[in-house]
């Protein structure tokens, strides 16, 4: 069974070896930075499944980081912070963050958020069943590969983007409110979701769409809900 690496990156010592030790009493094998840039750095040189990863630090922060990680990796990463205000979870979000954990939090409460990330990281295969590709006027989902083409070309989608697409695009056609998506995605129940599934819908449209404002696609059903158009 494969041992899963977590890159915990906090510039607080205390929050990075707390963390480890719940990490690693879960079995999991952990790296620890104290900022971005040295996150960075580990990445370069080791397989890592998934990142925790603090907004507020020196030399580079969470976002700045986030972004640099995003433009060739796909892993999932958990934000942590102590702002709690929905602007900062929106924008770690919009960014390319998966999840978002407020401080102070429980440990077993992030160890959770873990395991589920990469549950959805290793399994995103959840809504397939019989086709290997699903292929909507130049749209095309490869279930093996696990990527989205454009017209032959890859898209590159955080694992949460990936799983809204996966959904949507295996119900061609069927209109998902935004509660049904935030709980088949996230896998918890929907409250106060609407700004988090706008904000990953918006993301998906501008690496899908050449148009986002008027999709070919990924369509809104005002008052209902989305989908992907057949």
């Amino acid at each position: 069974m494969t041992q899963f690496t977590v890159l915990v990156t906090d510039d607080d010592q205390d929050i990075r070896d707390g963390i480890e030790i719940y990490l690693k009493n879960e079995g999991y094998h952990v790296l620890k930075a104290s900022d971005g840039a040295e996150a960075l750095d580990l990445l370069e040189k080791h397989e890592v499944h998934l990142i925790i990863l603090d907004i507020m630090m020196p030399n580079m922060d969470g976002i700045q980081a986030t972004f640099k990680i995003r433009e060739e990796r796909n892993i999932p990463i958990i934000m942590l912070s102590a702002k709690a205000e929905d602007s900062d979870k929106i924008h770690g979000l919009s960014v390319g963050a998966d999840d978002y954990v407020t401080k102070p939090f429980h440990p077993m409460e992030l160890i959770a958020r873990v395991k589920s990330q990469l549950r959805r990281y290793v399994h995103l295969g959840t809504f397939v069943d019989k086709k290997t590709t699903i292929a909507i006027n130049g749209l095309a989902l490869d279930f093996d590969s696990r990527e989205l083409t454009l017209d032959g070309e890859p898209v590159k989608l955080t694992p949460i983007e990936f799983k809204i697409t996966e959904l949507l695009i295996t119900n061609a056609g069927r209109v998902f409110s935004i509660g049904e998506i935030y709980e088949r995605v996230w896998n918890e129940p929907a409250y106060n979701a609407e700004n988090i599934v706008a904000v990953h819908i918006r993301k998906i449209r501008e690496k899908i769409e050449t148009d986002p404002k008027n999709p070919r696609y990924l369509k809104v059903v005002w008052g209902v809900g989305y989908k992907i158009e057949k």
